[in-house]
């Protein structure tokens, strides 16, 4: 019967020092330096500047950009450029609709393109491989060709005028469906799916309890960037429903034909760009432990 020693102090500092050589060699350990930092700071700086001027631009007010140069700094105009902006536009009502249409719109491609994916990642069925190409292949169709054929439909169904033919056309996606395909595709092993089925679960409690819990960072992915689309699409809800516009589609109306004030326009923006920095900030650290949950199980 052979006993097994403990580890002397000598010998733990020796799998220590091993370990992080390992990690340098494959450069896991390795820290950010200046340059990466120097980097992340002008990404930071390039990516805010345009709010920023935006800002700049909506709180200056209307001679301050007769000058040589253009203010650099906030002005003191900006509620003032905001009530201007709720008595040309009816602001709260096309916000409400902004809300309603990208909400809905996120909710319905997260729910079908998880559903969609993971069906093509995990399921056998006839013609799936041909069914993936036709979905991969719609994605090199430009959407303007669409508008046309996709406006007569809804004047066809008696829907223009309304958000809901904003909501119908873009209520699953082929690129939501292909992006959830390929990330179930790796993060699910067969073998997990294979002993659902075994204990009894059907098909629909085995993507339920296996499929959603595995395919969150994803949806959180998807979930932002379809509402981002949506919150900024204008050429869609400006041909099908310009009498009940969205928030974009009514900030248009703050040009006129002759004469743009840009402090007002600016305004405007900044407004409607408000509801993505809250999205952010709220959805943000959720979104980041679900990325780095996603990563750890994968």
């Amino acid at each position: 019967m052979s006993l097994k020693t403990a580890p002397t102090p000598q010998t733990q500092t020796t799998q220590v020092s091993a370990k992080r050589t390992r990690k340098r060699s494959l450069g896991i350990d390795k820290r950010p330096g200046f340059l990466t930092y120097g980097l992340l700071i002008a990404f930071f700086l390039g990516g805010a500047y345009p709010l920023w001027w935006s800002f700049v631009t909506g709180s200056a007010s209307t001679g301050a950009f007769a000058g040589p140069l253009p203010p650099i700094f906030p002005g003191e105009a900006f509620l003032s450029n905001v009530a201007e902006v709720f008595s040309t536009i009816d602001f709260w009502a096309a916000l409400g609709n902004s809300i309603a249409v990208s909400g809905v719109i996120t909710i319905s491609v997260v729910g079908f393109s998880t559903l969609a994916g993971y069906s093509f990642a995990k399921l056998r069925f006839r013609g799936k491989q041909g069914l993936l190409v036709f979905v991969i292949a719609t994605l090199a169709v430009p959407t303007q060709l669409g508008i046309i054929p996709l406006f007569m439909m809804m004047k066809e169904f008696g829907w223009t005028g309304s958000i809901g033919a904003i909501m119908v056309p873009t209520l699953v996606t082929a690129f939501g469906v292909f992006f959830m395909r390929q990330y179930l595709v790796d993060v699910i092993p067969d073998e997990l799916i294979e002993a659902a089925r075994v204990d009894g679960a059907s098909m629909i409690k085995t993507f339920w309890h296996v499929g959603v819990p595995a395919a969150r960072p994803a949806m959180a992915i998807l979930g932002l960037f379809t509402f981002m689309t949506a919150w900024t699409d204008y050429m869609w809800p400006l041909l099908v429903s310009p009498q009940n516009p969205t928030l974009q589609v009514a900030l248009s109306q703050l040009q006129s034909a002759k004469y743009v004030d840009h402090t007002i326009v600016m305004a405007g923006a900044v407004m409607a760009t408000i509801p993505l920095l809250l999205l952010f900030v709220l959805a943000g650290k959720q979104l980041v432990s679900g990325i780095m949950a996603g990563a750890v199980k994968g």
